[in-house]
């Protein structure tokens, strides 16, 4: 698993979760905490289809609300509800790297 996540990252400009299961769940909050760490600046996304991902976008805000979570940090991910708004969302991300 570890080594198509590698491929995926080093292939990927953008990394956007759609409705899915665990493997899901797991590559996208795996490049969200290397973004968190630092280890990259390239954006992350939910496509929130039909509130799909509503119950976890609730418990990240309630982790930012207990502190385990920096309101910044759950700022960098981007949701959108349709795949046009999401890549807008994506192509308008500014990296802090100069």
């Amino acid at each position: 698993m570890h080594t198509r996540k590698q491929l995926m990252f080093e292939l990927s400009d953008a990394f956007i979760a759609m409705p899915g299961g665990l493997g899901t769940l797991d590559e996208i909050i795996e490049v969200i905490t290397w973004s968190q760490l630092g280890i990259h600046e390239k954006p992350c996304a939910f496509l929130n289809t039909a509130g799909y991902y509503n119950s976890l976008l609730q418990f990240l805000d309630h982790a930012v609300r207990e502190q385990f979570i920096k309101q910044e940090q759950r700022a960098m991910i981007y949701v959108s509800d349709t795949a046009a708004s999401v890549l807008n969302v994506l192509r308008s991300h500014k990296s802090t790297k100069r």
